[in-house]
């Protein structure tokens, strides 16, 4: 094998598209780390700046090139300009050139030519400079081979993990539903006859700027404590107009637009932020445990009002405040009540997320090992004529 540069084997293209409709694949359609695309049929969209691509060709993101995504068209298109259109000479194979853009070296050697912090993006000129051993096209075609099988092998174990993940995620939701509707004290209202005020959504069109109101999105509510001190802000004058929506502790920030049902307790040192239009702020009465009525919006019941409420939605689902304000619920009469129910729900809870969690783990452990294979064999450090579940080094 010779070490060459990828600019002696591979071309760039960059040619524009007509401006007419294509197939078109943009970033968000390509799933990261394992070459595969996202969307069937891939959608047809026309964008003169979008660039041309054929059969053959390997795509590789230059944008934010830490999430590995590479994809080889089956047919030809346009793509975003985000993208390298990776063509072929005639000592390398396609699927080998889509395996290296995979590969461990190569994504090391785009993260650390990438430039800019926010948006860090890599370019032709930088990655073309990157030297691999490059074997005889036999050998390419022989580990493009035993890669297709071992990662067939892998991505079907891989989905299957997600897919258990999933169902323990609906039957969670189920299992939460019962205990609310079993619990002996509990008694049928709405939600709006918990709430100390109306739910409300937050600022409609933000504005941005370094100082001023911390302003919580979707995003943010899956880990609000842990953002709490890099949210983006928006203006105190902008704030003010939405005074109502000014957050206090342990309000419960509720996603209403596109994600539905994500929830968070807000913290104390969040005190006078605001929320996104996305965003609905419920404020429990005195007596109501914030905390339980997080899990209550756990349930399959919630989602299942939520569904109902937006299922005449063209566009993404948006949950009515006043739809919301009608959601039926079981709740315990008294403290005491909701105190042991509490405790249930959070047993109930840990087990189903301590399960999850082990699913996680499995899922991110194969695709560790889908990278380490893909390495070992394009690098040589395993033989893939004899080798059918190796160990990778």
């Amino acid at each position: 094998m010779s070490i060459v540069r990828v600019k002696t084997v591979v071309q760039n293209f960059t040619i524009k598209s007509d401006g007419l409709a294509h197939p078109f694949i943009g970033l968000e359609n390509l799933e990261s780390g394992t070459g595969r695309l996202l969307v069937d049929p891939i959608p047809c969209k026309s964008a003169e700046d979008s660039l041309v691509h054929q059969r053959g060709d390997v795509l590789f993101s230059k944008l934010r090139p830490y999430l590995a995504k590479s994809y080889l068209p089956q047919m030809s298109g346009t793509a975003t300009g985000e993208l390298l259109v990776l063509r072929p000479k005639k000592l390398i194979s396609t699927r080998f050139l889509m395996y290296l853009t995979l590969s461990g070296p190569w994504v090391e050697w785009a993260n650390v030519s990438a430039y800019g912090t926010k948006m860090p993006r890599t370019s032709w000129e930088l990655m073309g400079e990157f030297r691999f051993s490059l074997p005889s096209l036999e050998m390419q075609e022989r580990i493009a081979e035993f890669l297709d099988g071992e990662i067939e092998k892998i991505d079907a174990i891989s989905q299957a993990r997600k897919r258990q993940g999933v169902l323990l995620g609906r039957h969670r939701a189920v299992a939460l539903s019962g205990l609310f509707t079993r619990a002996s004290s509990s008694v049928p209202t709405r939600l709006k006859y918990l709430m100390r005020n109306k739910p409300r959504y937050g600022v409609l069109v933000p504005e941005f700027t370094d100082n001023g109101v911390p302003f919580v999105r979707i995003n943010d509510l899956l880990d609000l404590r842990g953002r709490a001190a890099s949210l983006v802000r928006i203006p105190e004058d902008l704030s003010q107009q939405y005074a109502r929506t000014r957050v206090q502790p342990n309000d419960i920030l509720l996603s209403v637009v596109g994600t539905l049902g994500r929830a968070a307790l807000a913290p104390a040192e969040l005190e006078g932020a605001n929320i996104a239009r996305a965003v609905a702020a419920l404020r429990v009465r005195h007596d109501v445990d914030p905390g339980l009525f997080i899990r209550w919006i756990e349930t399959a019941d919630f989602m299942r009002q939520a569904l109902n409420a937006t299922g005449s939605d063209t566009a993404q689902p948006t949950l009515g405040m006043e739809d919301l304000a009608n959601f039926n619920l079981r709740w315990p009469t008294d403290a005491h009540e909701q105190r042991r129910l509490a405790r249930e729900v959070e047993e109930v809870a840990k087990h189903h997320d301590e399960l999850a969690a082990c699913y996680e783990k499995q899922t991110r452990l194969l695709s560790e090992r889908r990278r380490a294979l893909i390495t070992a064999a394009v690098t040589g450090q395993i033989d893939v004529t004899t080798a059918r579940g190796v160990r990778v080094p």
